[in-house]
Protein backbone atom coordinates (compact mmCIF):
# COMPACT_ATOMS: atom_id res chain seq x y z
CA UNK A 1 0.00 0.00 0.00
CA UNK A 2 2.96 2.35 0.61
CA UNK A 3 6.69 2.65 -0.06
CA UNK A 4 9.03 5.41 1.05
CA UNK A 5 12.59 6.51 1.59
CA UNK A 6 13.85 8.63 4.47
CA UNK A 7 17.20 10.30 3.84
CA UNK A 8 19.72 12.79 5.14
CA UNK A 9 22.21 14.94 3.25
CA UNK A 10 25.58 14.70 5.00
CA UNK A 11 26.75 18.00 3.45
CA UNK A 12 23.77 20.19 4.40
CA UNK A 13 22.21 18.32 7.32
CA UNK A 14 18.85 18.38 5.55
CA UNK A 15 16.34 15.59 6.13
CA UNK A 16 13.87 14.43 3.52
CA UNK A 17 11.14 11.91 2.87
CA UNK A 18 9.71 10.75 -0.44
CA UNK A 19 6.67 8.51 -0.20
CA UNK A 20 3.88 7.07 -2.32
CA UNK A 21 0.77 5.03 -1.72
CA UNK A 22 -2.28 3.48 -3.28
CA UNK A 23 -4.25 5.43 -0.65
CA UNK A 24 -5.31 9.05 -0.96
CA UNK A 25 -3.18 11.90 0.47
CA UNK A 26 -0.24 9.90 1.82
CA UNK A 27 1.61 13.16 2.44
CA UNK A 28 -1.00 14.24 4.99
CA UNK A 29 -0.39 11.33 7.37
CA UNK A 30 2.94 9.63 6.92
CA UNK A 31 6.02 11.92 6.64
CA UNK A 32 7.27 13.69 9.78
CA UNK A 33 10.43 15.79 9.91
CA UNK A 34 12.07 18.19 12.33
CA UNK A 35 15.03 20.41 11.49
CA UNK A 36 18.20 19.39 13.31
CA UNK A 37 16.50 16.34 14.82
CA UNK A 38 15.45 13.73 12.29
CA UNK A 39 12.74 12.29 10.09
CA UNK A 40 10.16 9.54 10.53
CA UNK A 41 7.92 7.77 8.04
CA UNK A 42 4.98 6.00 9.66
CA UNK A 43 3.02 3.82 7.23
CA UNK A 44 1.10 0.58 6.61
CA UNK A 45 -1.95 1.03 8.91
CA UNK A 46 -0.73 4.48 9.83
CA UNK A 47 -0.65 5.96 13.31
CA UNK A 48 0.39 9.58 12.62
CA UNK A 49 1.14 10.18 16.32
CA UNK A 50 4.23 7.99 16.05
CA UNK A 51 6.00 10.63 13.95
CA UNK A 52 6.04 13.49 16.46
CA UNK A 53 6.45 11.09 19.39
CA UNK A 54 9.63 9.60 17.94
CA UNK A 55 10.98 13.03 17.01
CA UNK A 56 10.34 14.21 20.57
CA UNK A 57 12.27 11.23 21.92
CA UNK A 58 15.17 11.90 19.56
CA UNK A 59 15.27 15.56 20.56
CA UNK A 60 14.30 15.77 24.23
CA UNK A 61 15.30 12.36 25.53
CA UNK A 62 18.38 12.16 23.30
CA UNK A 63 17.57 8.57 22.42
CA UNK A 64 19.10 6.74 19.49
CA UNK A 65 16.65 5.93 16.67
CA UNK A 66 16.17 2.28 17.64
CA UNK A 67 15.44 3.14 21.26
CA UNK A 68 13.10 5.98 20.32
CA UNK A 69 11.23 3.71 17.92
CA UNK A 70 10.90 0.94 20.50
CA UNK A 71 9.65 3.31 23.18
CA UNK A 72 7.06 4.94 20.92
CA UNK A 73 5.77 1.61 19.67
CA UNK A 74 5.59 0.31 23.24
CA UNK A 75 3.53 3.30 24.34
CA UNK A 76 0.90 2.77 21.63
CA UNK A 77 -1.41 -0.11 20.86
CA UNK A 78 -1.49 -2.22 17.70
CA UNK A 79 2.22 -1.98 16.93
CA UNK A 80 2.01 -5.20 14.92
CA UNK A 81 0.10 -3.21 12.26
CA UNK A 82 2.73 -0.47 11.91
CA UNK A 83 5.68 0.05 9.62
CA UNK A 84 8.03 2.86 10.68
CA UNK A 85 11.43 4.18 9.57
CA UNK A 86 13.63 6.69 11.40
CA UNK A 87 16.80 8.68 10.75
CA UNK A 88 18.50 11.08 13.16
CA UNK A 89 20.90 14.01 12.95
CA UNK A 90 23.92 11.68 12.93
CA UNK A 91 22.53 9.62 10.06
CA UNK A 92 21.70 6.68 12.28
CA UNK A 93 18.64 4.69 11.23
CA UNK A 94 16.06 2.29 12.57
CA UNK A 95 13.06 0.52 11.12
CA UNK A 96 10.19 -1.71 12.19
CA UNK A 97 7.64 -3.79 10.30
CA UNK A 98 4.92 -5.42 12.38
CA UNK A 99 3.81 -8.97 11.67
CA UNK A 100 0.46 -7.66 10.40
CA UNK A 101 2.07 -5.45 7.74
CA UNK A 102 0.19 -5.83 4.49
CA UNK A 103 1.21 -8.16 1.70
CA UNK A 104 4.88 -8.42 0.83
CA UNK A 105 6.79 -5.98 3.04
CA UNK A 106 10.45 -5.12 3.46
CA UNK A 107 12.85 -2.50 4.83
CA UNK A 108 16.50 -1.78 4.07
CA UNK A 109 18.91 0.69 5.67
CA UNK A 110 21.78 2.27 3.78
CA UNK A 111 24.20 5.14 4.14
CA UNK A 112 22.22 8.14 5.40
CA UNK A 113 18.93 6.51 4.35
CA UNK A 114 16.34 3.84 5.08
CA UNK A 115 13.63 2.57 2.73
CA UNK A 116 10.54 0.51 3.49
CA UNK A 117 7.30 -0.59 1.93
CA UNK A 118 4.35 -2.94 2.07
CA UNK A 119 1.98 -4.47 -0.49
CA UNK A 120 5.02 -4.60 -2.76
CA UNK A 121 5.36 -6.34 -6.10
CA UNK A 122 8.36 -8.03 -4.43
CA UNK A 123 11.13 -7.24 -1.94
CA UNK A 124 13.44 -6.14 -4.74
CA UNK A 125 11.45 -2.89 -4.91
CA UNK A 126 12.93 -1.74 -1.60
CA UNK A 127 16.35 -3.21 -2.31
CA UNK A 128 16.51 -1.04 -5.46
CA UNK A 129 15.84 2.17 -3.55
CA UNK A 130 18.89 2.33 -1.30
CA UNK A 131 21.61 2.13 -3.99
CA UNK A 132 19.61 4.53 -6.16
CA UNK A 133 19.67 7.08 -3.34
CA UNK A 134 23.31 6.44 -2.46
CA UNK A 135 24.54 6.74 -6.04
CA UNK A 136 22.36 9.61 -7.26
CA UNK A 137 23.74 13.11 -7.72
CA UNK A 138 22.13 16.47 -7.06
CA UNK A 139 20.17 17.90 -4.18
CA UNK A 140 18.58 15.73 -1.52
CA UNK A 141 15.22 15.94 -3.30
CA UNK A 142 16.77 14.70 -6.53
CA UNK A 143 18.28 11.72 -4.73
CA UNK A 144 15.04 10.84 -2.95
CA UNK A 145 13.12 10.98 -6.21
CA UNK A 146 15.75 8.83 -7.92
CA UNK A 147 15.03 6.18 -5.30
CA UNK A 148 11.29 6.42 -5.91
CA UNK A 149 11.73 6.02 -9.66
CA UNK A 150 14.00 3.03 -9.04
CA UNK A 151 11.27 1.48 -6.92
CA UNK A 152 8.74 1.89 -9.69
CA UNK A 153 11.17 0.46 -12.24
CA UNK A 154 11.58 -2.56 -9.95
CA UNK A 155 7.83 -3.19 -9.87
CA UNK A 156 6.46 -0.74 -7.29
CA UNK A 157 3.37 -1.74 -5.40
CA UNK A 158 1.29 -4.79 -6.11
CA UNK A 159 -1.49 -2.42 -7.20
CA UNK A 160 -1.77 1.10 -8.61
CA UNK A 161 -0.12 4.08 -6.90
CA UNK A 162 -2.41 7.09 -6.43
CA UNK A 163 -0.66 9.62 -4.17
CA UNK A 164 2.89 10.79 -3.50
CA UNK A 165 4.75 13.42 -1.50
CA UNK A 166 8.18 14.98 -1.10
CA UNK A 167 9.08 16.84 2.09
CA UNK A 168 12.42 18.32 3.18
CA UNK A 169 13.60 20.35 6.17
CA UNK A 170 16.86 22.26 6.46
CA UNK A 171 17.95 24.75 9.12
CA UNK A 172 14.55 26.41 9.51
CA UNK A 173 11.57 25.40 11.59
CA UNK A 174 9.37 24.95 8.53
CA UNK A 175 9.80 22.66 5.51
CA UNK A 176 11.74 24.13 2.62
CA UNK A 177 10.07 21.62 0.30
CA UNK A 178 6.54 20.30 0.81
CA UNK A 179 5.10 18.97 -2.44
CA UNK A 180 2.14 16.60 -2.70
CA UNK A 181 -0.10 14.88 -5.19
CA UNK A 182 -3.05 13.73 -3.10
CA UNK A 183 -4.77 11.73 -5.85
CA UNK A 184 -3.88 10.83 -9.40
CA UNK A 185 -5.15 8.08 -11.64
CA UNK A 186 -1.62 7.56 -12.94
CA UNK A 187 2.00 8.42 -12.13
CA UNK A 188 1.79 10.52 -8.94
CA UNK A 189 5.55 10.09 -8.44
CA UNK A 190 6.18 11.57 -11.86
CA UNK A 191 3.82 14.41 -11.06
CA UNK A 192 5.67 15.17 -7.82
CA UNK A 193 8.94 15.08 -9.73
CA UNK A 194 7.59 17.63 -12.22
CA UNK A 195 6.45 19.82 -9.32
CA UNK A 196 9.98 19.60 -7.89
CA UNK A 197 11.57 20.57 -11.19
CA UNK A 198 9.33 23.67 -11.26
CA UNK A 199 9.93 24.48 -7.59
CA UNK A 200 13.68 23.82 -7.44
CA UNK A 201 14.82 27.12 -9.05
CA UNK A 202 12.48 29.05 -6.72
CA UNK A 203 13.15 27.19 -3.47
CA UNK A 204 15.77 29.59 -2.08
CA UNK A 205 13.70 32.59 -3.15
CA UNK A 206 10.89 31.55 -0.84
CA UNK A 207 13.35 31.22 2.04
CA UNK A 208 14.64 34.72 1.25
CA UNK A 209 11.10 36.07 1.19
CA UNK A 210 10.46 34.71 4.66
CA UNK A 211 13.69 35.93 6.22
CA UNK A 212 14.17 39.27 4.43
CA UNK A 213 11.11 40.55 2.53
CA UNK A 214 13.10 43.54 1.26
CA UNK A 215 15.30 41.18 -0.72
CA UNK A 216 12.47 38.98 -1.90
CA UNK A 217 12.20 38.47 -5.65
CA UNK A 218 8.79 38.75 -7.26
CA UNK A 219 7.56 36.47 -9.98
CA UNK A 220 5.10 39.07 -11.23
CA UNK A 221 1.91 37.07 -10.85
CA UNK A 222 -1.30 38.45 -9.27
CA UNK A 223 -1.44 37.70 -5.58
CA UNK A 224 2.19 36.57 -5.60
CA UNK A 225 3.06 35.26 -2.12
Amino acid sequence: MTFSIVGRCAQTGQFGIAISSSSIAVGARCPWLRAGVGAVATQNVTLPALGPQILDLLESAQLEPAAALDRALGANAWSEYRQVTVIDARGRTAFFSGKEALGTYHAVAGTQCVAAGNMLADKGVIEAMVPAFENAEGLLADRLLAAMHAAMDAGGEAGPVHSAALKIVGDLSWPIVDLRVDWADADPIGQVDRLWQAYKPQMQDYVTRALDPTAAPSYGVPGDE
